[in-house]
């Protein structure tokens, strides 16, 4: 209980009065021209004055502090919703629950999701390069390629479902995500697919990978 002006308000909270009147106007107490609000005079507000110069004072200590310390909690709650519904959903991008478990078993042990992938794994194999399934990019997003080989820092994707246009879209975030960080990147589609003994070890060659 007791009067407290403003200025001792600050000090008792260790902020600056400016930073007290942001909160004070934040909450609805003052306007934003640093006036009384309605709210503000029912929570104890009132005008005095000093040697001429008007001030704003609390006539209840203890509850414009309950009242700062509530109804800022209240609004930080409200922001970070805010915030979270506003935010990318990371985990939309290829999170592995939007797929169905991996059932196909490769030569090396590796469950995988798709023939072609099936494909993809026995080829590396069975041409030694050491290579890992659904590794996690370094990235704040949450990624995953289809396969990287450590020898080279290469990922290798493989677009199928090219007729679907949610595949589509989820495939042009990918690339935009691997080029953003520069990442090297061999495609691959189902034509190549049925040809990797013509066409993978060339490409790997770019990254001085051989597989001959």
């Amino acid at each position: 209980m007791g009067y407290i002006s403003t200025n001792n308000l600050a000090k008792e909270l260790n902020i600056k009065r400016d930073e007290l009147i942001e909160k004070l106007t934040k909450i609805n107490l003052l306007d934003k021209n640093s006036k009384l609000t309605k709210k503000g005079v029912e929570v104890g507000g009132e005008y005095k004055k000093y040697k001429g110069i008007e001030y704003i004072s609390w006539s209840d200590r203890d509850k414009i502090l309950d009242t700062l310390t509530v109804k800022e909690s209240i609004l930080k709650k409200v922001v970070k919703s805010i915030r979270k519904k506003e935010e990318p959903k990371q985990n939309s991008i290829d999170p592995r629950k939007n797929y169905s478990d991996p059932k196909y078993r490769t030569e090396d042990g590796h469950y995988v999701r798709s023939k072609s992938e099936l494909i993809i794994d026995n080829w590396l194999y069975n041409k030694n390069i050491v290579h890992a399934y659904e590794k996690k990019l370094p990235t704040k997003e949450n990624l995953l390629s289809d396969f990287y080989l450590p020898q080279g820092k290469v990922y290798i994707e493989f677009w199928g479902y090219e007729n679907q246009d949610k595949y589509l879209k989820r495939k042009k975030i990918k690339q935009n995500i691997y080029k953003k960080y520069k990442f090297n990147l061999i495609e691959l589609n189902d034509k190549e697919v049925e040809n990797l003994d013509d066409v993978l070890p060339k490409l790997l060659l770019d990254f001085n990978i051989r597989a001959y």
